[in-house]
Order: structure tokens, then sequence, then C-alpha cells
């Protein structure tokens, strides 16, 4: 997800307001960091990769309990979970192409890292 998200560039910034390696919006970040226990939140933490990464950690680990699907918790992940739940409802797929472009590469660079570090991922 890292190198989908933000190349791994630690100070990475979309036009959506999302930070970091993992690309959390401040509003995400601040609601995960109460959520945990968190009672300083301050926007540069999310340029910290070790905050960083363990936010957006936490928040897939939430996705993937919530919808039981990897894919479905990429695109959330992407595209919010508001939209999911309502593609869900509706019974359609993934409806953004740009979601449903996110989704296929981090699952294409997840079989290239599992093939290039199988010992080092325990496979």
């Amino acid at each position: 997800m890292i190198e989908t998200e933000s190349k791994f560039n630690p100070n990475a910034r979309s036009s959506a307001g999302a930070v970091g390696l993992m690309q959390l919006t401040p509003a995400t970040a601040k609601g995960i960091a109460e959520y945990t226990g968190g009672s300083r939140f301050r926007l540069s933490d999310l340029t910290d990769p070790d905050i960083n990464v363990r936010y957006g950690a936490w928040y897939l680990r939430h996705l993937l309990d919530k919808y039981k699907d990897e894919r479905l918790a990429l695109a959330a992940y992407n595209a919010g979970e508001a939209n999911v739940d309502r593609w869900q409802r509706a019974h359609e797929g993934i409806q953004f192409p740009d979601t449903r472009a996110y989704v296929a590469k981090v699952e294409d660079l997840k079989g290239i890292y599992r093939r290039a570090y199988p010992a080092q991922l325990g496979y």
C-alpha cells in the first residue's frame, strides 16, 4: 500500500489533503489517534513514518475487520467507507475507475513483494 499511496515518500501530500507514507487525511488520523487513546495529535505526526504507518495499519485492520474482504477494505481506504457502504447497499461493485485501478495496483504489488521476499513475509 505504501508504494501505491506515496512511493515511500514520508512527506508526500495529495490534492485531497492526505499526508505521509500511507496518505492519511488529518481528520482520519485525528480520529484514529482519539480512538486509540492518543491525546495530542499534531499534523506533523503524519510525516513521522512510525506514527503514519501505525495509524495507517490500524485503519486498514479496522477496514478489513469491517468488510471481511480485502478488495472492499482497499476500496474503502481509497474512496472512503461511505462510498463502499453505499455500493454494498446497492449490490454494486467498486464504482470509481480510479479506485478499481488502486485496488488492482495494490494487489499486483502485493504479489510482486510476496515473490521477491517470501522468507521475510513468511511464505
